[in-house]
């Protein structure tokens, strides 16, 4: 379903704002995302009767008291199954999922997955900052091994989560990544995921001043980034570097990081956003730094039947086979037993 629209003319971005505070700490990442999503919408148009916000528990979970649109904030884990009923019951509408790494991939997982697999037509936006920052500091499903917080004294024995690779390894039909602080590249995604029909999943690494501060200073420090990100552009091959004089190729089974001067351009991986076999985009959500430059931008933007759609056909078909639903029919139908 496309995003339904207002005429743009005179919409500024303070249409979708509330009057409530926003309660996020100073500096952090949050104020940025929803800053750039309420600017992308105003540029597009977006009607804001037709649009929703399902958040369920966190520091990002509180977007729908910030956004003048309808919204949910859910319990725990579980605003991707909200969602997907919001949207079921109404494949009309807009519908958001704003999410953080504990609760979109600790509580929340399988809910993620299957909303993923199953191609439900939401805009799921995880807010990563690879800590628990409502509950004060705790280690989550992203944190890097040998993380030590409060409950982690010792470090974090966990592998961690990567959301991405999850993401398509659920196939999810659209995967990106962005930056908190790169805003243009952050609206670009945001407004690539808002056409997308089915499920679109957006991870952004976004700093959490309080509680893991810097955990993403190789990617946001001006004078070095360009060194470690690669932005990852539609038909073209990847190249970095702030002189952009490096690039990625395929040697065997594995990337390398080859000189330009010393490879040619031709032996560099081009970037295939709508390949159908995802196995080369779960190969470039395996790239992190530092033995590799971590890509942003969009991993894989294919097209297939939306969740809502089949079920909305499926619906229509019982309809005229059956005729008008009838609940004395439906008591009836089937199998029946009599108990002596």
């Amino acid at each position: 379903m496309s995003v339904a629209r207002v005429e743009t003319a005179g919409i500024t971005p303070k249409e979708y704002k509330t009057d409530q505070q926003v309660k996020w700490c100073p500096g952090c990442g949050d104020h940025s995302i929803l800053i750039q999503l309420q600017k992308v919408l105003a540029t597009r148009g977006a009607d804001r009767d037709h649009t929703v916000f399902v958040s369920g528990i966190g520091c990002s979970s509180r977007f729908p008291y910030y956004m003048n649109t309808y919204g949910i904030h859910g319990i725990h884990g579980r605003a991707p199954a909200i969602a997907t009923g919001v949207k079921c019951a109404n494949p009309e509408l807009d519908v958001w999922v704003v999410t953080g790494d504990g609760d979109g991939l600790s509580i929340g997982g399988n809910h993620f997955i299957h909303t993923a697999r199953r191609n439900v037509g939401l805009k799921i936006i995880l807010f990563n900052n690879r800590i628990y920052g409502l509950t004060k500091g705790q280690y989550s499903p992203t944190s890097e091994l040998g993380t030590r917080t409060k409950s982690s004294p010792g470090g974090s024995i966990d592998y961690p989560v990567h959301p991405i690779s999850l993401a398509i390894g659920a196939e999810v039909t659209f995967a990106a990544r962005a930056v908190d602080t790169d805003v243009p590249h952050l609206q670009y995604v945001l407004r690539r995921m808002m056409e997308h029909r089915g499920t679109a999943f957006l991870e952004v690494y976004q700093n959490c001043q309080v509680y893991n501060a810097n955990a993403y200073g190789w990617a946001t420090d001006r004078q070095t980034r360009n060194e470690h990100i690669v932005y990852l552009e539609h038909g073209k091959p990847l190249i970095f570097g702030t002189n952009r004089d490096k690039g990625i190729r395929l040697r065997g089974d594995a990337f390398e990081v080859v000189e330009l001067a010393k490879a040619s351009q031709d032996e560099l991986v081009v970037h295939d956003e709508k390949a159908a076999n995802p196995s080369m985009a779960f190969r470039l959500a395996q790239m992190h730094y530092p033995e590799f430059p971590e890509p942003l931008g969009i991993f894989r933007a294919i097209e297939k039947p939306a969740y809502e759609e089949l079920l909305t056909g499926q619906i229509a078909a019982a309809r005229k086979k059956e005729g008008p639903p009838k609940l004395e029919r439906l008591f009836h139908a089937g199998e029946m037993w009599k108990v002596g």
